[in-house]
């Protein structure tokens, strides 16, 4: 199985989208035989590359993110340290 096919949350494989979705309007029966399986395998390859990608931006988002909570409860910690 693969997510659903659109084109605008995948745009690194766009072009494999639109060649597979090609196959199977052309091969209507033959998708069923292995007819469109070779794009499939390529697509399954690209939203793997695609998925490693977005996860490795969302890991580099998250260390910014937890930098800048640390620094924050380093400065709460000082500021409330003042108080007492």
């Amino acid at each position: 199985m693969h997510p659903p096919l659109t084109l605008h949350r995948h745009p690194m494989c766009a072009d494999i989208i639109e060649l597979f979705q090609k196959c199977h309007n052309e091969h209507p029966y033959g998708k069923f035989f292995g007819e469109c399986t070779d794009l499939k395998i390529k697509l399954d390859k690209c939203f793997r590359q695609e998925k490693a990608v977005k996860r490795k931006a969302n890991f580099e988002e998250s260390k910014k993110l937890k930098e800048q909570l640390q620094a924050y409860r380093k400065e709460t910690a000082a500021a409330t340290e003042n108080v007492m």
